[in-house]
């Protein structure tokens, strides 16, 4: 008998089995598989490997018919995005940072296309799911410090992402007769690359803290990590 999101009664036991109430322990501590329930209920109606994409609409009533092994990977994806939302509620109260109230989950669901290549579907369905996971990220972004000569070393490296428009209309390149007024200067656009910097920094920071996070976390069987290649369905894709 298969249970909702492709899992069977019958499956074999397997080495990661913790209990078929629990999605997983986190440091011991159980993770209600009703949880994992509750975001398949309301998230995204695709969401294993790269289909966390974004949707206008609230997730329909009634899914149409996907194959056992395909509900069984977007079981797996929606525990590392529910995992990734109870590990930062956690660091978010040991660093006594407040979490705003939850919002309605067809607004925070949408993920961009250009989140999901930057960040992996897990990160960016994660961040748009979890008001903790935005509070963590906002922290840890306000913590890095980006020093002058690295935002120096940026501009000059990327001279072609700030031509000015004059230039960019005539066609010109900084590897074929740019002038310096074809630049703009170094203090117009330098708040800007600051403000990069430190994005990526505290995305480096979030995913550090992630991993490191995520040793503490023993999985269910069916609710093991997409990528894990104990189980036959897995793909490495995020």
């Amino acid at each position: 008998m298969e249970r909702p999101g492709g899992v069977h009664e019958n499956d074999p036991p397997g080495g990661h089995r913790v209990n078929p109430e629990h999605a997983a322990l986190i440091d011991g501590e159980p993770l209600p598989r009703e949880r994992v329930d509750s975001f398949l209920e309301k998230g995204p109606s695709r969401g294993a490997g790269n289909c966390a994409t974004s949707h206008d609409g609230p997730a329909p009533a009634t899914r149409p018919y996907e194959p056992p092994s395909v509900a069984r990977q977007r079981r797996r994806w929606a525990t590392q995005v529910v995992v990734t939302d109870e590990l930062a509620r956690r660091a978010c109260s040991q660093r006594g940072l407040t979490v705003p109230e939850e919002v309605s989950p067809a607004s925070v669901l949408a993920v961009a296309e250009t989140d999901v290549a930057d960040l992996g579907s897990i990160v960016a369905a994660a961040l748009a799911h979890s008001p903790a996971a935005r509070t963590l990220l906002a922290a840890l972004e306000a913590e890095q410090t980006v020093p002058e000569s690295a935002v120096r070393d940026y501009y000059d490296r990327n001279q072609d992402r700030y031509l000015t428009p004059d230039a960019l209309r005539r066609g010109v390149t900084p590897f074929d007769g740019a002038t310096p007024q074809d630049i703009r200067p170094y203090d117009e656009v330098r708040d800007h690359i600051t403000r990069e910097l430190r994005t990526a920094a505290g995305r480096q920071a979030f995913f550090g803290w992630l991993d490191q996070s995520r040793a503490g976390v023993t999985y269910s069987h069916g609710h093991e990590h997409p990528g894990d290649p104990s189980h036959p369905d897995h793909e490495h894709r995020h």
